[in-house]
């Protein structure tokens, strides 16, 4: 298990955009098709914008079509916690960074083989790792 990162909600606001934070620390959502990664098709590793924890590989990235970034499965499942979201009058399951608690989007069951889940992330919650 990933060791934990415990921060007060004022030093994430010092670490993190006004943009990052609402994601991130309080639940927010980017606008679909707007987030700088939806669309790429880069080779490396997205981590958790927060804490820099690997959290899913570009070999698992897929178009979705849903405008977010979407992949299969994370690197490893202890990246991630799942957690229940009945907000907005939706039943969904909330992804959260292991290491540091922030938000990165939520994991539906319609995705492709060999899961059959869509992690549907928020750009703004992810940080980018080429390949070399």
């Amino acid at each position: 298990m990933p060791e934990t990162i415990k921060k007060s909600e004022d030093e994430w606001k010092q670490i993190l955009s006004k943009d990052e934070y609402l994601v991130l620390r309080q639940k927010g959502t980017e606008p679909a098709f707007t987030g700088k990664y939806y669309n790429s098709k880069e080779k490396g590793t997205y981590l958790c914008a927060a804490c820099k924890q690997e959290l899913f590989s570009s070999e698992s990235k897929y178009d979705s079509g849903t405008g977010w970034p979407s992949f299969t499965r994370p690197i490893s499942e202890d990246r991630i916690v799942r957690h229940e979201d009945n907000s907005y009058f939706m039943k969904r399951i909330e992804v959260l960074c292991s290491r540091c608690g922030s938000h990165l989007g939520h994991v539906f069951d319609d995705g492709p083989a060999p899961t059959g889940e869509r992690f549907c992330m928020n750009s703004i919650s992810l940080d980018f790792n080429k390949d070399n």
